[in-house]
């Protein structure tokens, strides 16, 4: 194993361990206690205010509505509800034909689990084979009476546990997509100034590939930050704690950070590519262009790890490099190259000015003049980059 590998083994090590935040161990803990003040709500008021007969249904419907989100208890509480008066209807029919034993109750079960499948009912599983299961074991299914009652012990548990749920403390995702969106952008803060390191010894291919694997990397946190994103919009809905909470993630920035944040990678990945065609056919890197622009790659990548807004002067400086180039007159086989690294370059920092801070100066500096100069020199690569 090179030493390389070795540095990227240690460096890919410590990011797997992932910073737990105190809402991340706080919120748990809570949703158990809320399930348990559901359970006992539930079982005292079906025993003592409806004086139901073994009210085991209402704390375990109220058990699963207690849910992650608010919304997820409402959808789940109804597919429960329904699922258990499918159950209760199962089990009433199959004690009427078959008689009340184990044909019975293999029937039950047999087709709950084939309904739980059911488009609708999938959530909630096998519910529907379980209360079956439930009131046929406890011998309830030939009693009218007591079958009524299991779907009020239902509908009490489900009530209980959505009241608990939207009342005491409703969860919300407590920036947990804000944050995931935030090491994204320090991951790739960090490989920019990898990449930087790497080319000035020069870089070899092992180094390229190692950049473009770590992108693949970068790309799959960025999908856990969209799960995140999608758990934190139903997390929103009927949530009277997300206008009040500051924790609480603004979903339309996030989503306007994660899709900035995909074009960033993307270019980062099309520098990584373009630096490996060179490295692979040998090509030499003219100083004059060399030096400034891993200058400025470098740099980037500091800003993107130190949450540094100020990305103003590294703009100008790819934009003055452009102008420099041009007046030394570089042979026009290099522009191609050149050009690309520099538009892909200016595009990850647009992507920086806009996730970490107030842009200093407007949007495709570096970019709006490079082109005609490609365009002089016979190829215009600014178009499908990534």
């Amino acid at each position: 194993m090179t030493q390389m590998d070795e540095r990227l083994g240690r460096a890919r090590s410590w990011r797997s361990v992932r910073t737990i935040t105190k809402a991340e161990v706080r919120t748990p803990i809570l949703q158990a206690l809320k399930a348990t003040i559901a359970v006992s709500a539930a079982w005292a008021l079906a025993d003592t205010w409806l004086g139901l007969q073994q009210p085991f249904l209402a704390p375990w419907a109220a058990m699963l509505t207690v849910s992650a989100t608010v919304f997820r208890s409402v959808k789940g509480g109804s597919q429960i509800v329904l699922a258990s008066f499918l159950g209760i209807l199962l089990s009433f029919a199959a004690v009427e034909l078959l008689g009340y034993g184990a044909a019975a109750l293999a029937v039950s079960v047999l087709v709950g689990l084939l309904i739980s499948n059911v488009k609708g009912l999938r959530t909630e599983g096998a519910t529907v084979a379980t209360t079956a299961l439930f009131v046929l074991t406890a011998g309830f299914a030939q009693n009218d009476t007591v079958l009524t009652h299991r779907l009020l012990d239902t509908l009490l548990g489900v009530g209980v546990g959505l009241v608990v749920n939207m009342v005491i403390v409703p969860p919300l995702d407590h920036g947990l997509a804000s944050r995931q969106l935030d090491e994204v952008t320090t991951r790739l803060g960090r490989l920019l100034k990898q990449m930087a390191d790497d080319m000035s010894l020069p870089a070899r291919q092992e180094h390229t590939e190692a950049w473009i694997e770590e992108t693949r990397e970068i790309d799959r946190d960025l999908d856990r930050a969209e799960e995140l994103l999608q758990f934190t919009r139903e997390s929103h809905r009927w949530n009277a704690r997300r206008r009040r909470s500051r924790r609480a993630t603004d979903v339309k920035v996030s989503e306007e950070r994660l899709i900035r944040l995909e074009d960033a990678i993307a270019r980062t990945r099309s520098i990584a590519r373009i630096i490996a065609e060179a490295v692979v056919s040998a090509a030499e890197w003219d100083p004059r262009f060399r030096e400034p622009w891993l200058a400025i790659l470098c740099e980037t990548g500091e800003l993107a790890t130190q949450w540094d807004p100020d990305v103003g002067d590294l703009r100008r400086r790819l934009a003055v490099l452009v102008d420099e180039l041009d007046e030394v007159g570089l042979p026009g086989r290099s522009w191609p190259v050149y050009g690309a690294l520099i538009q892909s370059l200016e595009v990850v920092i647009s992507v920086l000015d806009e996730v970490i801070g107030v842009g200093v100066l407007g949007p495709g500096t570096a970019r709006t003049a490079v082109r005609p100069l490609l365009r002089r020199h016979g190829n215009d690569s600014s178009e499908g980059e990534g």
